[in-house]
């Protein structure tokens, strides 16, 4: 409910929800969802299978976090060979591709940037904002000088001002994903960006109240009980 008036480019909520969101929403707004969240560890096949089940529920976008695991041994022809597995299952779907920078190198990030462009993704993105930081303007724009042609840049975590936001699109960002609390600071309608649209996580519409939001988002995502209470308050 919140994110229609702001007009968002999409609502970003659990995987479970989906089916029912794209109901509620009636083509107000599309639905995106992530899979293998948050840390990529996921088989292959399982991130596959999450590709193809939420597809077919409606989400129009979907954000998979890779495997950090392989980048840190260096395996990756394994992780261009996921993204494009996951890809082939999510169809005409678009695919972003979560790199999570604040664990990687600047040339794991490099390396990472060659396997979204190989694979075939739309989207590198910066964090899942589960991690130790967010997006930066540095990350952006080293991700943006090694993507390859038609490959967006899209930045999450830690992004609260309008300023922030403004920043990001300098760096060279598509995308921007945004927590319900920052829509005051961070108007989605004032960021005057020409290519940049942005997100709003709909599982925290209901529990993100100031220096709790980042427990609470936890909560969120590993209990059951929290998504239901909080997506039932935007459905209802």
């Amino acid at each position: 409910d919140d994110a229609i008036p702001y007009g968002t480019a999409t609502v970003c909520i659990p995987p479970c929800y989906v089916k029912r969101a794209v109901s509620y929403v009636e083509g107000k707004l599309p639905v995106c969802t992530v899979i293998g969240f948050p840390h990529g560890n996921s088989p292959t096949a399982a991130k596959a299978y999450e590709a193809k089940c939420v597809a077919e529920a409606g989400a129009k976008e979907v954000d998979m976090v890779i495997n950090r695991g392989w980048v840190k041994d260096g395996l990756f022809d394994a992780v261009t060979d996921e993204i494009r597995i996951v890809k082939a299952a999510c169809g005409d779907k678009l695919l972003k591709v979560i790199i999570e920078c604040c664990g990687l190198t600047d040339e794991e990030k490099i390396a990472l940037c060659k396997c979204v462009t190989d694979a075939g993704a739309e989207y590198i993105k910066t964090s899942t904002g589960f991690d130790k930081g967010g997006a930066t303007v540095e990350d952006v724009a080293l991700m943006k000088a090694n993507v390859g042609e038609g490959v967006l840049v899209k930045a999450a975590g830690g992004i609260r001002t309008f300023e922030a936001a403004q920043a990001m699109i300098d760096a060279g960002v598509y995308s921007i994903m945004i927590s319900h609390t920052a829509f005051p600071a961070c108007d989605p309608r004032k960021i005057n960006g020409k290519f940049v649209k942005d997100e709003v996580k709909a599982g925290t519409i209901t529990f993100f109240a100031g220096a709790l939001g980042c427990l609470l988002l936890l909560f969120i995502y590993r209990e059951n009980q929290y998504v239901t209470l909080a997506l039932a308050a935007l459905i209802t």
